[in-house]
Order: structure tokens, then sequence, then C-alpha cells
């Protein structure tokens, strides 16, 4: 264990056993900013860049969601973290399901945002358009597909995705892991039987406008799982109704509104 590093992170709050906030594909741990004061409210608070994203792009392989879920580990553990609750959006909610899998100990509970692995239908185009994507005039339509129709993007994301990609190193990594990660027209799955039968509660939060991961794979998931399906939300439901989603993981968490 001393060997391990722990991936780039950031840490807020000081109480409270964690919460670990790990995003989605083409992502990194910028896009808990807005959230962290609220939730090291809570808790203590670490919002990790992915294997191949943010401040880990270089890294050796092109990661799958599975290396993403041992790199979370390492992590944890480099960290000495015995349990956390695990906040995934989208590819991160499917790593973090898979953490719970591999490491059920380490999994308090987990909190997925759209996540991937639900079922094999993924629209794997607009994935592959916006790993592609650099300019504000190429990147702005497709953020606009991920969210809902009546859902305004938020200030500067266009601009801020796209001073990003101009680093080559984290384009050519983004394009390398979304091949990874799609399969075909679709996603590989989990075992959300398997999941569902873990000793740890899990909550599902998705927008019932998603058009990258259909909310259909919310209502199909196992019964045994909590599930808030928004209206009029597309696949970025703590951008689209920050305020509603708060109130959800403050609830989830603490047993109050």
């Amino acid at each position: 264990m001393a060997d391990l590093i722990p991936l780039p992170h950031t840490a807020k709050g000081r109480k409270g056993p964690p919460i670990v906030a790990i995003h989605g594909f083409g992502g990194d741990r910028t896009a808990y900013t807005d959230m962290l004061p609220e939730l090291a409210k809570m808790r203590r608070t670490i919002a990790l860049d992915l294997p191949g994203h943010g401040a880990a792009a270089t890294w050796p392989e092109p990661p799958d969601a599975g290396a993403c879920a041992k790199a979370v580990i390492d992590t944890l553990d480099a960290l000495k973290i015995p349990t956390a609750t695990l906040l995934g959006h989208s590819l991160g909610g499917a790593v973090s399901s898979i953490v719970g899998l591999m490491r059920p100990d380490l999994v308090e509970r987990l909190i997925l945002l759209a996540p991937g692995g639900f079922g094999e239908a993924m629209n794997s185009r607009l994935l592959r358009r916006f790993a592609a994507a650099r300019t504000e005039a190429e990147i702005a339509p497709v953020m606009e597909t991920f969210f809902g129709p009546a859902k305004p993007l938020p200030d500067n994301l266009v601009a801020e995705t796209a001073k990003a990609r101009q680093e080559d190193v984290l384009h050519a990594s983004h394009q390398a892991v979304v091949k990874k990660i799609t399969r075909g027209d679709g996603q590989g799955t989990l075992p959300l039987t398997k999941l569902a039968a873990q000793p740890f509660p899990i909550t599902l939060i998705w927008g019932d406008q998603d058009y990258a991961l259909p909310f259909s794979q919310c209502l199909a998931a196992p019964p045994e799982m909590a599930r808030h399906l928004l209206p009029g939300v597309g696949h970025f439901p703590q951008l689209e109704a920050p305020e509603l989603v708060m109130r959800i993981i403050t609830q989830t968490i603490t047993g109050r509104a």
C-alpha cells in the first residue's frame, strides 16, 4: 500500500466518512466545483480526475471502466479511506459500481447520476463526436445535445471545454478512452442483480431527456435501488438541476431534506 499513488484530486471539508466524487467521460474533477462547498458541509469531499482525464491524462494505457475502478480503489487505499460514499456521473457511475463489486468493504453507499453500464443502449456516436471536438463551434452543438431541451448550458462550459481540448495529450487521450468504453453502437453492461445484492444502498438520479443514456435504464434497474427521475433534464443532472440534485444527495446521506 505504501507504493500506491492516489489519482489527482481536490479535497474539501473535514468531518465524516468522505464523499468521493467521480466525473464522467471527457470531464475532470472540476465538474463538481460548484457542488463541492455544499457537499463539504456534510462530509469531507474528494473530487478525483479519472485515468485518461484532467491531470491524469498521461495514463500509460487508455483505460476502460475497470482500469478506472482499480485506480479509484488504489486511491482510497493510498489515502487510507476505509469507507466512502461514491458519487459518480456517467462513466464515473459505472466506475463507482465496479468499485462496489470489487471492494464492497470500501463503499458506504452509491449515488449514481445517469450511470454507464445499466443497459446496452448508449449514444456512442454522440460520445465519439464529443471526444473529437476541439473548437467551441464543434463542442457547443454536442453539449446542447447532452442537455435537456429547456436547459441552457452553464456559463463558460463550452469555452472551458474547448480550452482544455487544446492540449494535444488530453484530446488524444479522450479519443483513445472512448474507444475503450464503447461497444459498437452501445456499451458493456454491469451485473446489476449482483450489484443490487451488495451490502450498501444505491440511489439513481436520471433525467428523462437524457439522449446519451436512456432513462428507461433507470426504470428497468433492480427494485432494490432507489431512483429519482428528473423531468426535463438531460445527461447532466448535477448541472441542469443543481439545487434538486443537491437536495436528493443531502437527503440520501443525512436522512433529511
